[in-house]
This record gives C-alpha cells, sequence and structure tokens, in this order.
C-alpha cells in the first residue's frame, strides 16, 4: 500500500496505491495525518489505483472526512472501482461523501 499527498491549486488530493487492509491501514493513517493537520478545506481522495478498502481503511476515510468538515471544508472521492463502489453502498459511505 502506498499513499501519496500533493498540493495542487489550494487543494490536497491524496492517491491511494493496493490495497488498504487492516495491515496497511496504519502506515496509511500516518501517510494521511497532514491532511488531518492541514487547514487546506479542499482534499480529494483519488481511489484510481486503490485495489480494496477494509473496515480500517474505512475508518481512515472517515477521520480525514471529519477533520476537512470541522473546517468547513469538503471531501471529493473519485475514481471508485466497482468492487469499493459497492463497499461504500453497503456501508452508506455513499450517502455521506461526494463521490465522483
Amino acid at each position: 500500500m502506498k499513499t501519496t499527498i500533493k498540493e495542487l491549486n489550494d487543494k490536497l488530493i491524496a492517491e491511494f496505491y493496493g490495497r488498504l487492509d487492516t495491515l496497511a491501514a496504519a502506515q496509511t493513517a500516518k501517510d494521511v495525518q497532514p491532511i488531518i493537520d492541514s487547514n487546506i478545506t479542499d482534499v480529494e481522495l483519488d481511489c484510481k489505483d486503490l485495489e480494496y478498502i477494509s473496515s480500517s481503511g474505512l475508518r481512515i476515510f472517515i477521520s480525514i472526512l471529519k477533520s476537512v468538515k470541522a473546517r468547513k471544508g469538503s471531501v471529493i472521492v473519485k475514481n471508485i472501482n466497482a468492487e469499493i463502489k459497492k463497499v461504500f453502498e453497503m456501508t452508506g459511505f455513499s450517502k455521506i461523501f461526494v463521490i465522483k
């Protein structure tokens, strides 16, 4: 699992690569900490290369959403595959995240 974060036009973009499972969650949580600590209000979670997400991974997405909402920002999740989309729908995440 690999996570990269970049800033572009006053937006933070996190790109996820691989499987965000329980084993990868601890490191991924550390990797996304700059998003949680930032003052930037527009965040994009690009899941184009994310193959799988577990409940531990979903918790990381929720923590990002909570921190960004607390600073009156927005989080967009984009490029999710069919399997992850199904997980988002079953868990209700499709109702609390903007998915593009």
